[in-house]
């Protein structure tokens, strides 16, 4: 007895599907995304042809921008008059003047700026102060 083969049916995928899961998965990570605009610092140092590399555990960094912005180990100030200046240092420093201070300044920035966080930390008896600058190697001039 001879049965008749059944014809199989060619299988296809059918891509339709995958491409809605795809398209799905691309809207959600669109819409759950956070963009954040980090806010850093530019900052152009000036140069000296000295080397100094104390790094103490802790120590307050205080940075000045091109436009004379404060920020305290890299939390911007939101004023910048000398009061608030002096207050933030006392908030992080915890009262403890022993620590050292190394300012960091862009080469634009006004020497006002400057001088008048150098106030600040003398007013609140900070003694050990810094200033950062990039290192330049000396060039023979033959």
């Amino acid at each position: 007895m001879r049965f008749a083969r059944r014809r199989r049916a060619e299988v296809d995928v059918n891509l339709t599907p995958l491409i809605d899961v795809v398209f799905l998965l691309l809207i959600f990570f669109m819409v759950s995304t956070t963009f954040i605009k980090e806010t850093h610092m530019s900052i152009d140092l000036p140069e000296a042809s000295s080397d100094s590399a104390r790094n103490s555990e802790k120590q307050i960094e205080i940075s000045i921008t091109r436009s004379g912005e404060f920020a305290i180990n890299e939390v911007t100030l939101k004023r910048r008059d000398l009061a608030s200046l002096k207050s933030a240092i006392e908030k992080v420093s915890g009262g403890e003047n022993a620590m050292p201070m190394i300012i960091t300044a862009d080469a634009s920035t006004p020497h006002q700026s400057v001088v008048n966080v150098m106030d600040a930390a003398g007013q609140l008896g900070f003694v050990k102060l810094s200033i950062t600058t990039k290192n330049v190697t000396a060039k023979d001039d033959r």
